[in-house]
């Protein structure tokens, strides 16, 4: 069984089309179910996601929504994880669009006793901003980006993966500590893609970058042991030269956001990831 756990924060513009995109497909032979954890909501996230209970019955998927006082992301992803059945665990991020034949795919993929992680091809979303599109079209071809299964927004783990770590700890960055308890072989990326947004603006994409960095610096501090696993493509001189060559407009702008993101550190504060 395939239990889908999201994460919730005030999600009103999100949480309706990510529901969507996943309930259009029937549930697994199995079985599945949807948790939905509602963590310190102020806005209609709760009453959207309620709405969506009848289409989630069509389609065979248990279906649940947690409203719970604000815990934090760890804290919501431990919540969901106490209150799910299944033994496959897809971990969602509440504005993430999953795209056809995902599903199955990770069913797929997790069947097997061996602990395996997987995920599926990201695609960032349109933006509105200008200068978000060019920067997600350069960040796009970085080494992290490229590498198999990434894992940002949408990963799943079979129980013998899940037994890897206990509860969330209360880490910047879930996936990337997740992704990084399994080695590159124990990882799969299934056919098919999910859309993943980001930030709109300057200021929005130098705030959320700031928190991405100290989410990747406190992982190599407090879990060195884990960074062997990251086997991401080292990016040369050359490479980056070729880059810059090939889009400089987008390499400028993510220079720039580079720039003043070292010129203030983070402050400690939970951020929006989009």
């Amino acid at each position: 069984m395939l239990s889908v756990i999201i994460p919730a924060h005030n999600e009103e513009g999100w949480i309706g089309p990510c529901l969507d995109h996943l309930l259009q497909e029937p549930a697994p032979d199995a079985g599945a179910e949807v948790v939905v954890v509602a963590n310190g909501c102020t806005d209609r996230t709760v009453e959207l996601t309620q709405t969506r209970a009848g289409q989630a019955e069509a389609q065979g998927w248990g279906f649940q929504v947690l409203d719970l006082p604000g815990l934090g992301k760890p804290g919501a992803l431990n919540a969901g994880d106490r209150a799910a059945s299944g033994d496959m665990r897809l971990y969602l991020d509440a504005d993430v669009r999953i795209g056809p034949g995902v599903i199955a795919g990770l069913v797929r993929a997790l069947s097997g006793s061996q602990p395996r992680y997987a995920s599926a091809r990201p695609r960032i979303a349109a933006a509105r901003s200008g200068l978000t599109r060019h920067y997600a079209r350069f960040w796009q071809q970085l080494p992290f980006a490229q590498s198999p299964a990434p894992g940002f927004g949408l990963f799943a783990v079979n129980a013998t993966g899940r037994a890897r770590w206990d509860e969330f700890p209360r880490l910047i960055s879930d996936d990337t500590f997740v992704r990084l308890l399994f080695r590159p072989g124990e990882r799969i990326e299934v056919k098919g893609s999910y859309e993943w947004p980001m930030v709109e603006g300057f200021s929005a994409l130098v705030r959320v970058r700031r928190r991405q960095d100290a989410g990747v610096a406190e992982i190599n501090r407090l879990h060195p042991d884990l960074i062997a696993n990251e086997a991401k493509p080292r990016l040369t001189k050359g490479a980056l030269i070729g880059m810059a060559l090939r889009d400089p407009v987008g390499f400028a702008t993510y220079v720039a956001v580079s720039l003043a993101v070292r010129a203030k550190p983070a402050d400690g504060q939970w951020t929006r990831g989009r």
